[in-house]
């Protein structure tokens, strides 16, 4: 049962986090200290070490809760009941949506989280994002959706690595990203992804 107290103790982690994600984003991991997070959560400087280690550990706890929320949503839709051309649009429409919702976010998932050797130890986490878009092409295959020739391993990395890349593009603003913009993206990776993988 949670007490007032754990609620409260909840509560400023999370405001911990989220502004670690502000700083992170703004000035860049390796350009922030700690007490630029405390300052941007409006907290003692020294709290921050009640909750993380260091401002490693508060990077390492961004990608993992953020990365973990990310898989539950896609392996939602990989257990449903629609197609697998239709779960393939919406693993599409989760990743790219991410941007509108949480762009500082992105910014640190791709910029400093994916340069970060710390990522090696994450590999399996990783690793289950192509594996749930590997095992809906292997579901559409069955169907006679898509091409049963394409190697569905080979086209799960191609078809994730294509949507990471644009939202790339967006974090690095070489691609234009008001609403407008985000939404022809969105439509145009379905349109190739699905394009490239629909049997005749």
């Amino acid at each position: 049962m949670l007490t007032a107290r754990s609620i409260a103790r909840e509560d400023k982690r999370r405001r911990l986090l989220e502004a670690a994600v502000r700083v992170f984003a703004r000035a860049g991991y390796h350009g922030s200290r700690v007490g630029d997070i405390a300052e941007e959560a409006g907290v003692a400087h020294g709290l921050l070490y009640h909750y993380f280690s260091s401002k490693e550990e508060v990077l390492r706890t961004i990608f993992r809760e953020n990365w973990g929320e990310l898989l539950e949503r896609f392996r939602a839709v990989e257990g449903s009941d629609e197609p697998a051309d239709e779960k393939l649009e919406g693993i599409a429409k989760i990743l790219l949506r991410t941007w509108r919702n949480d762009p500082d976010l992105v910014t640190v998932m791709v910029r400093e989280v994916a340069r970060s050797r710390h990522l090696q130890e994450e590999v399996g986490a990783v690793r289950e994002a192509f594996a749930i878009v590997q095992r809906i092409v292997e579901q559409g295959q069955e169907e006679g959706l898509f091409r049963s020739e394409l190697d569905p391993r080979l086209a799960s990395w191609l078809v994730y690595g294509g949507l990471e890349e644009i939202l790339t593009g967006w974090v690095l603003g070489q691609l234009p990203d008001e609403g407008e913009a985000v939404a022809r993206a969105e439509q145009t990776a379905i349109q190739l992804a699905l394009g490239g993988l629909r049997a005749d």
